[in-house]
C-alpha cells in the first residue's frame, strides 16, 4: 500500500483580515490557524508534509517548527494548482506515494474527518479522490457537475450558470492524488477563467474525461470544512475549537459552570475534580491540578497551579507555580517568576513579582512584594511593600522563617530579616535586622495642642 505524503497550501496574504500578518500565523486558542491543520494532517500518519509558503514565509517557518515538514516558496499566487506545481520537486521525489492537497485555512478539520477519504482512496485504488459536502447553502463554493458519460467536474461558483448554482453537493477544496497522475495533470491545466488562475480543481475534470478513476468521498462533518476567510469566520472558529476542548476536558472529569463564557488554550490541561466557575481565562500551557477551584473573572496565563489550589475572583497570574493548597485573591496580582508554596495564602490586592513565597505565610492585603524569598510561616501585614529598584537596579528582599512584618512596613533593598524577627508597624526598613529582633523605626510622634482652632482664627 502506498504511503501518505501532503501538501498544505499556506502562500496567500488573506486580504479580508485587513492585517499586516499573514493569516495562517493568526491565533486560534494560542495555536496558530495553520498548526491545527498541521495537527490534523500529522495525526493521519503522514510520512513527509510539504507546507507551501508565500507572503511572510519567514515568519510561517518559524512559528511552525516540524521535523516532518519541508517548506516550499509560492513566489506569485497564481491559484490553487500552481501552488501545486510550486511543490513539484517534492512531489516527483517518489512518485508512488499518495499526496494529499489541503488549504491551511481549515483550523476546524480533525484527523477522524480526514481518515475515510484516505481510506476510500486506498482501497478503490484511485488516481484522485476528493471530499464533497451536501450544503443548505453551498454559496462560495464550487459544485460538483456529474456527466452523461460519467465524466465529473467542479464548476467554481463565479463560472457557474443558475441552474449549476442550485446544486447542492460542493467541492470543499481536499484531495488525494497519485503523485504520478499529479505530475502528469499539472501541466494540462490552463488559467482560461474569469481570475486568469490555476485550478487544482481543474484536474477533476481532466482526469474524469481520460477516463481515469476519480472518486468523492461526501463528509458528514459539514461544520469542519468552512474555511477562515476575515476576523468574524475567525471568532466563530474559534467558539468552535473551544468547545470542543471544554468537553474533553469534560470527559476527564473536569467541570465547568459556564462553558460559554469561559475561554481556553489549546494546550491547557486541568486536573479531576477541578471546578472553573463563570468569565475565567486560561493561556498558553497552563497547568491545573486535581480538585482546584477557579472563580470568577480569573485570568492565567502561562502557569502552573498544582492540587487543591483554589483562587478567588478577579485575579490575574502570570508564568507562575503555585503549589498544593495554596488560595490566592481576590484581586491579587502575581507576575511572572513568582513561586507561592505548599499551604500559603496571598490575598486581595496583593501583588507579587520574582517572589518566592514560603510555605504557610500570609499576605493578606494591600502588599506589594517583588524580587523578594520569603520564608515559612511568616506574616506580611497590610500595606507592606518591598522597595526592590533604585532607579537603575532592582535589588532583592529575604525574609526568613517565621518573621513578623508589621502594616504599614517599607522594605528598603537590598535587605534581610532575620528568623522570626518583629518589624513594628509603621516602619521603614533600611538596614538588615538580625534573628529574634525587634525593629522599629519611626520619627518621634509630636502634638501641638489647639493648633486647629488657630488655624480657623486665621
Amino acid at each position: 500500500m502506498d504511503s501518505l505524503w501532503a501538501i498544505i497550501l499556506a502562500a496567500g496574504k488573506g486580504t479580508r483580515f485587513k492585517s499586516n500578518q499573514v493569516k495562517v500565523l493568526h491565533p486560534l486558542l494560542g495555536w496558530p490557524m495553520l498548526k491545527w491543520v498541521l495537527e490534523a494532517v500529522s495525526g493521519l500518519e503522514a510520512e513527509k508534509i510539504c507546507v507551501v509558503v508565500g507572503y511572510q514565509k519567514e515568519q510561517v517557518k518559524k512559528e511552525i517548527k516540524s521535523q516532518k515538514v519541508e517548506f516550499i516558496h509560492q513566489k506569485k499566487q497564481l491559484g490553487t494548482a500552481h501552488a501545486v506545481l510550486s511543490a513539484k520537486d517534492f512531489i516527483k521525489h517518489d512518485l508512488s506515494q499518495d499526496i494529499l492537497i489541503i488549504n491551511g485555512d481549515l483550523p476546524l478539520i480533525r484527523t477522524e474527518t480526514l481518515q475515510p477519504l484516505v481510506e476510500k482512496h486506498k482501497q478503490s485504488g484511485n488516481e484522485l479522490t476528493f471530499m464533497s459536502a451536501e450544503m443548505t447553502d453551498p454559496t462560495g463554493f464550487g459544485r460538483l457537475n456529474y456527466g452523461s458519460k460519467g465524466t465529473l467536474r467542479i464548476v467554481e461558483e463565479k463560472e457557474a450558470t443558475k441552474q449549476q448554482k442550485k446544486i447542492k453537493e460542493a467541492n470543499v477544496g481536499i484531495y488525494i492524488f497519485k503523485a504520478q497522475a499529479l505530475m502528469e495533470t499539472l501541466p494540462k491545466i490552463s488559467n482560461d477563467n474569469n481570475k486568469g488562475e490555476y485550478y487544482i480543481t481543474d484536474a477533476v475534470e481532466i482526469l474524469s474525461k481520460e477516463s481515469k478513476k476519480v472518486g468523492v468521498h461526501q463528509t458528514q462533518n459539514i461544520e469542519e470544512i468552512i474555511g477562515v476567510n476575515d476576523r468574524f469566520e475567525m471568532a466563530l472558529a474559534a467558539k468552535k475549537l473551544r468547545t470542543r476542548k471544554i468537553k474533553d476536558l469534560t470527559s476527564q472529569g473536569v467541570t465547568f459552570y459556564d462553558p460559554e463564557s469561559t475561554w481556553i488554550d489549546a494546550d491547557v490541561s486541568i486536573g479531576k475534580d477541578t471546578v472553573i466557575y463563570p468569565s475565567v481565562v486560561l493561556e498558553g500551557k497552563t497547568v491545573i491540578g486535581k480538585e482546584c477551584k477557579i472563580f470568577p473573572s480569573v485570568h492565567i496565563i502561562q502557569s502552573r497551579l498544582k492540587n487543591g489550589v483554589k483562587i478567588l475572583t478577579s485575579t490575574m497570574i502570570e508564568e507562575s507555580l503555585i503549589e498544593d493548597h495554596v488560595q490566592v485573591g481576590p484581586f491579587a496580582h502575581l507576575r511572572r517568576e513568582t513561586v507561592l508554596k505548599k499551604g500559603s495564602k496571598v490575598g486581595n490586592f496583593v501583588e507579587m513579582k520574582k517572589t518566592v513565597f514560603g510555605e504557610k505565610s500570609k499576605a493578606g492585603h494591600l502588599s506589594y512584594l517583588g524580587d523578594c524569598e520569603v520564608g515559612k510561616e511568616v506574616n506580611i501585614g497590610a500595606g507592606t511593600i518591598t522597595c526592590n529598584y533604585d532607579g537603575r537596579k532592582k535589588h532583592r528582599t529575604e525574609i526568613k522563617d517565621g518573621a513578623f512584618i508589621g502594616s504599614g512596613v517599607q522594605l528598603v533593598a537590598p535587605l534581610k530579616i532575620g528568623k522570626k524577627a518583629y518589624i513594628g508597624a509603621g516602619s521603614t526598613i533600611t538596614k538588615d535586622v538580625s534573628a529574634y529582633s525587634l525593629a522599629v523605626e519611626r520619627s518621634p510622634q509630636k502634638q501641638r495642642k489647639e493648633w486647629v482652632k488657630k488655624k480657623i482664627q486665621k
